[in-house]
């Protein structure tokens, strides 16, 4: 199945819970609706068999109204904005109710079909058809509030689900990116040791397999232990120290507690491989990386820093440009965090090349 199949079977089923409407909320709220209606028009009479039948005959006229309001007129003519047909066909089926209800009441119920008007009305006068026209808009139109809220919960909620899938569908799209871009990387260093016939290209190797069983099988979730993030940047670290020698020197602190902190997984590695990429393989001389992380609370303060070399190639390679990497963990921070959550800053500072993310832990 497809991403595409997946978020439409995802909102189908979305659709089918939640905030939608089915036949026993119709039945719940018209029964609690005529209870009511019963009880309140029968103490006004004082007599509440004569509002019992009342109810029974006016209560299948509302639920026909509402119902062609909403599911016929609405969708045909509001929608297609068709205003002026709506309008006209809404009081056309009033009127066509006043009439049904009128005779009924009449036949079947009393001849004085507005006890509660200002006099016994036995015909059909204008005070009661606008009156109990008036009365069968006021059902319809608490019924059609009903319903349009019911309907904007459920867009809300279908956007909101629909956004939340496709921001884990570019949160993974991103991740896999990161992996590719750390073994191309790494592979070169190893290839480039092999052409020298280097004795380190083993123990290279035996490094990185330890670090593809933790990319292939520990980051597959959006948030991952603090710790074996440290752990796999030391590996990294480790890789290349190998590579470099003596002419690499590193420094690296940690502070305050790890335990049960998580973050986003292989989103401090890139960071570490900016290092090398605009530092150390451009630098002929000796490299210092430091490297620090401190956790207060619930904040993870990290700062990496190294030195640059003496002339850049050209101001598209400037480390603040970025690339793939740097790209990727910006936009990494925008959808997996809130902007609250992370603060980011690179910059370049005495020849040193500086970044600072202060990032909340979960």
């Amino acid at each position: 199945m497809s991403i595409k199949q997946k978020i439409k079977h995802h909102l189908k089923l979305e659709a089918n819970r939640g905030y939608a409407i089915s036949t026993r909320h119709h039945i719940i709220f018209w029964t609690i609706y005529f209870i009511f209606n019963t009880i309140r028009w029968g103490s006004y009479y004082q007599d509440y068999w004569y509002s019992l039948k009342g109810n029974l005959l006016g209560f299948p006229i509302h639920i026909i109204l509402c119902y062609f309001n909403i599911y016929f007129l609405m969708p045909r003519y509001i929608i297609q904005k068709k205003y002026v047909f709506y309008t006209l066909l809404l009081i056309a089926s009033l009127f066509f109710m006043l009439l049904v209800k009128y005779y009924l009441t009449y036949f079947l119920i009393s001849q004085n079909v507005w006890p509660e008007g200002p006099e016994e009305t036995h015909n059909l006068t204008f005070n009661y058809g606008i009156t109990m026209m008036l009365g069968e808009l006021y059902v319809i139109s608490f019924v059609t509030a009903i319903k349009i809220t019911v309907d904007w919960l459920q867009e809300h909620r279908r956007v909101t689900d629909l956004e939340k899938t496709h921001l884990e569908t570019e949160l993974r799209l991103l991740r896999t990116q990161v992996s590719p871009h750390f073994f191309f990387n790494t592979l070169n260093n190893i290839y480039a040791l092999t052409l020298e016939k280097s004795n380190k290209a083993p123990e290279i190797i035996l490094k990185l397999s330890e670090l593809m069983r933790y990319l292939l099988y520990e980051t597959k979730k959006r948030k991952q232990s603090l710790s074996k993030e440290v752990i796999c940047i030391q590996n990294y670290l480790d890789l290349e120290r190998i590579r470099y020698g003596d002419s690499l020197n590193i420094e690296m602190t940690i502070s305050g507690n790890m335990e049960g902190k998580r973050i986003a997984p292989m989103l401090l590695l890139t960071f570490i491989e900016n290092c090398f990429k605009h530092g150390a393989d451009k630098n002929l001389g000796n490299v210092t990386i430091t490297i620090d992380f401190r956790i207060e609370n619930s904040w993870l303060y990290f700062k990496v820093t190294n030195t640059m070399p003496g002339e850049q190639e050209s101001s598209k390679d400037s480390p603040t440009s970025g690339g793939l990497g740097i790209a990727n963990v910006k936009k990494r921070l925008e959808l997996g965090y809130k902007p609250n959550e992370y603060d980011l800053k690179i910059y370049e500072h005495s020849n040193l090349y500086v970044v600072e993310l202060a990032i909340l832990l979960r």
